[in-house]
């Protein structure tokens, strides 16, 4: 099951044609915020901000990709890049510029991509957590201190907007998950949620079992990958780090689940781990 943005003429005749904008264009060619840029067409991560590039090529610029995002292939003395999840045209990689110590200059257009901000509006950080059903742990985070706000919804798939019936199928590759905005210490927040998950099943929680039920961290950060990344190890946990992508919110009957419904979660509770 796959599911892709509509697209506008401008972006399909770059990423289905293989077109180039015009040089110095791109919304994305200045852009300083952290953040994750995702493949436009399909969600899917690509490039982490902080491998962004200043090249003074007229193009955004990267000299690292995430990984298994980026497919080369050879088009005359270039090689072209593409989204390696729905093969959309990104743009070109070029080697030894001596531009960084990666010696690597990804040119991509921005109209190839979409951009995933690392705060929000209001100058928040988030995290996108997912440890089984969202119900359960959005439960037991809302009310842990320094947390702002948590929505239950869905990440880590390639069908765009996908509802509740279809995430359940399993053949999304969403993950039911929780966005949580934050003003406390995230070493300390992800503490708190690998103690009331169990991070070591994998695909499932309890009786829920499914890749929809993964524990997994969706990091928008270099800091949140290395703090997550280390607490994982710790633990020797089945808990898998990934680049975030969009979040796209649950229906409405599922935010507040257990406070509306006066029930209490089956499958999460504390255990102390650190």
């Amino acid at each position: 099951m796959k599911r892709y943005h509509d697209l506008s003429f401008e972006e399909s005749r770059i990423i289905k044609d293989g077109k180039t904008e015009p040089s110095g264009t791109g919304i994305f060619l200045n852009n300083q915020e952290p953040g994750i840029y995702v493949c436009r067409q399909c969600d899917a991560p690509l490039y982490i901000s902080t491998d962004k590039l200043s090249s003074m090529c007229g193009w955004p610029s990267f000299d690292d990709e995430l990984p298994y995002a980026i497919e080369r292939i050879p088009d005359g003395d270039r090689t072209e890049i593409i989204c390696k999840s729905c093969r959309g045209h990104l743009g070109h990689v070029f080697l030894g510029e001596g531009l960084s110590p990666k010696n690597t200059r990804h040119c991509v257009n921005s109209l190839s991509m979409a951009f995933v901000p690392a705060f929000t509006s209001e100058g928040y950080p988030y995290i996108l957590f997912a440890g089984g059903c969202f119900w359960g742990v959005e439960h037991l985070l809302k009310d842990l201190q320094g947390v702002t706000s948590v929505t239950s919804g869905y990440t880590g798939g390639h069908v765009i907007n996908p509802s509740y019936k279809e995430v359940c199928t399993g053949e999304t590759g969403h993950a039911e998950a929780v966005k949580v905005i934050f003003k406390c210490s995230f070493e300390e927040l992800t503490k708190f949620f690998l103690e009331i998950h169990d991070p070591f099943q994998k695909n499932g929680q309890g009786p829920d079992l499914g890749s929809q039920y993964r524990t997994a961290i969706f990091y928008l950060t270099k800091e949140q990958k290395d703090i997550a990344e280390s607490l994982v190890k710790n633990l020797k946990a089945s808990t898998i780090i990934s680049p975030a992508g969009p979040f796209y919110p649950a229906e409405e009957y599922h935010q507040n689940y257990y406070t509306k419904t006066g029930k209490e979660p089956y499958c999460h509770s504390y255990v102390k781990r650190f």
